[in-house]
């Protein structure tokens, strides 16, 4: 059971880092990232001693220190929640108070806030009855967690020697979950790693008891129907149930932005409401004959559809609930602006306040190679200019949770770091290189950033705290929706927003969240095209044709659901159709062979 229908997904790797502390005891989940351990021990020594508890700092030359100081730090978070909640309750229904807010915050149509009201207006002597079956009913958020489940490199010992797969980042990160507390759900995102993925299987706590109860659920962030399916059936065979498939607009999104090849929010979903009840029979047909194996019989497992990415109304939020029967609705990057929810950093939060549309991009900032979304003039962004001035690019590497480069070493190296970009200078400088490759290294220098710094100095720095060699150079992963949204808002307005309580947008014309999304991967498109060289346009013909019919499939479909949106106004609707056709004209005209090709 959850009291909302929206929850706040992982943003970087701090900005949610500390979130459920803050708000789990009304009722709202959220993800914690794990990935940055060392982040985490910073997080946790703070919380130790908030709540005066004895701390002990786990070094790095602990064994298993990463996977320890997370199942720690999930702990302590845990504990705080708890308490939190508790405080919550033992209060009266009185203004002001946090137990009154808890209320005040569901949505007006859920059935502990018909209660409450009930309650509000009862009679004196009916009012205790009511107030004890109130806080009877009253559940926490979810403390969730995210892996992605490609920053999964292994280490090495003091000599240089690789150490086992289970000390590899996400298996040491999985780990630490799994020997926690918290009864909750790890969001594995990215795509499929079948060692981490197999590696549940040491966990007890990943497979149901007698009452079907699942103390740790498996999460699966997804970007269509098929790629749920092929990663949910090799966890059935081995009895895993993915509990949750949360799906994510390709492009519309915080962070980084993996394209779907044109194939749109709208269709996916549809297919997801359409085959849910067969993909449960499947997976659990396939789940069934490990759990006989182990003893477990007449198991009865839920499994949630979530969607999150662009979504900025109370119309569009309901319209997700209710026409594609979602569980839930993620409302990522306009909590940036909450401080009262995330952990920023007044810079940054001014950059973001004061923001415009044009500033928000998709970059080539991380050293994954994946797109990444972002926003112009960061700190981050100007410590590279500043160090490139300085003729020494790139950054220190000391957290190396994304060294997957082998171009110049037998160890990987991150692109972003200092020894990368120089010895791609040198590269470069070589007579023999082709000028696409010096073309190519000129971006990465001016581009990558460091993202392990980037994405946890915010929530040090949100905390006063210094972080290590002072890198305060901050990176941010807002996702383009947030260009709607300018100021800094209470939880209790943002809540209201989503519910349709108030109105936070700006003064900005804002398209329907599938308008945008559409729109954002036709400029994808044109950029991918753009990035062709004369060599490989026959190669590519495929690939654009492909992207372009799933796009024109895209905006059929919308066109005709158009119709089903008894929400919004004629005038709107009238408006997005007119916007599909200028859309669909646009496409039409897009060819490979762009003049910048000729």
């Amino acid at each position: 059971m959850t009291a909302h229908s929206f929850h706040v997904p992982v943003m970087g790797l701090g900005y949610t880092v500390e979130t459920p502390a803050k708000i789990a005891h009304y009722g709202i989940s959220s993800v914690i990232s794990i990935v940055e351990d060392n982040l985490i021990e910073k997080m946790r020594k703070m919380y130790y001693e908030s709540e005066q508890m004895p701390y002990q700092e786990i070094t790095l030359k602990d064994e298993d220190y990463r996977a320890k100081r997370i199942t720690s730090y999930l702990n302590v978070i845990k504990q705080v929640v708890d308490a939190n909640f508790e405080r919550l309750k033992s209060q009266k229904f009185e203004d002001e108070t946090e137990l009154t807010q808890y209320f005040e915050l569901l949505p007006d149509h859920a059935d502990l806030k018909i209660l409450y009201f009930e309650m509000l207006d009862a009679k004196d002597s009916e009012k205790p009855k009511l107030e004890s079956e109130l806080k009877a009913k009253m559940v926490k958020g979810s403390i969730d967690v995210n892996i992605m489940t490609k920053l999964d490199k292994f280490n090495y010992d003091k000599n240089g020697e690789q150490l086992a797969p289970e000390y590899c980042d996400a298996m040491a990160a999985l780990r630490g979950f799994a020997l926690s507390d918290l009864n909750s759900g790890i969001v594995f995102s990215a795509g499929m790693n079948p060692r981490l993925f197999s590696y549940c299987t040491s966990f007890p706590d990943f497979f149901p008891d007698e009452n079907s109860h699942f103390k740790k659920q498996i999460i699966l962030k997804v970007s269509d129907y098929r790629s749920a399916l092929i990663q949910g059936k090799f966890l059935a065979k081995k009895g895993l149930w993915v509990s949750e498939f949360r799906i994510e607009s390709g492009l519309n999104c915080g962070g980084h932005a993996f394209a779907s090849g044109g194939t749109l929010l709208g269709p996916i979903m549809e297919e997801f409401k359409d085959k849910k009840q067969e993909l449960i029979a499947e997976l659990k047909q396939i789940c069934e004959k490990t759990w006989t194996e182990m003893g477990l019989e007449n198991i009865n497992p839920t499994l949630k559809i979530t969607v999150q990415g662009g979504v900025g109304t109370a119309n569009e939020h309901n319209f997700l609930l209710e026409h594609y029967q979602v569980d839930s609705v993620g409302w990522g990057s306009p909590f940036l602006m909450v401080p009262e929810v995330v952990s920023i950093d007044n810079e940054s939060l001014d950059l973001l306040v004061n923001a415009k549309k044009e500033d928000y991009y998709l970059s080539d900032a991380s050293p994954l190679g994946v797109p990444f979304n972002n926003v112009k003039n960061t700190s981050s962004e100007l410590l590279i200019q500043t160090r490139m001035d300085k003729n020494r690019p790139g950054s220190p590497c000391y957290k190396k949770f994304l060294q997957f480069d082998t171009e110049f070493t037998k160890i990987p190296i991150c692109t972003a770091s200092r020894e990368y970009q120089n010895l791609k200078e040198l590269q470069m400088k070589q007579p023999e290189t082709p000028e696409s490759v010096i073309k190519k290294g000129e971006e990465t220098l001016k581009v990558k950033e460091c993202l392990c710094e980037g994405l946890a100095a915010s929530a040090l720095m949100a905390n006063g705290i210094q972080p290590d060699r002072k890198l305060t150079a901050v990176s941010i992963c807002p996702g383009p929706n947030l260009a709607y949204f300018s100021g800094i808002f209470s939880m209790k307005s943002m809540i209201g927003h989503i519910y349709g309580r108030e109105n936070l947008l700006n003064s900005l014309e804002r398209p329907h969240m599938f308008v945008n999304e559409l729109e954002l991967n036709v400029k994808y498109l044109k950029n991918q095209i753009k990035k062709f060289t004369t060599e490989t346009i026959d190669q590519q013909n495929k690939y654009v044709e492909t992207f372009k019919n799933n796009l024109f499939e895209g905006i059929n479909y919308y066109k005709e659901l158009a119709e089903s949106m008894k929400t919004e106004t004629v005038s709107f609707i009238a408006k997005m159709k007119n916007d599909l056709a200028e859309i669909e004209e646009e496409l039409f005209e897009i060819t490979i062979r762009e003049p910048e090709l000729v």
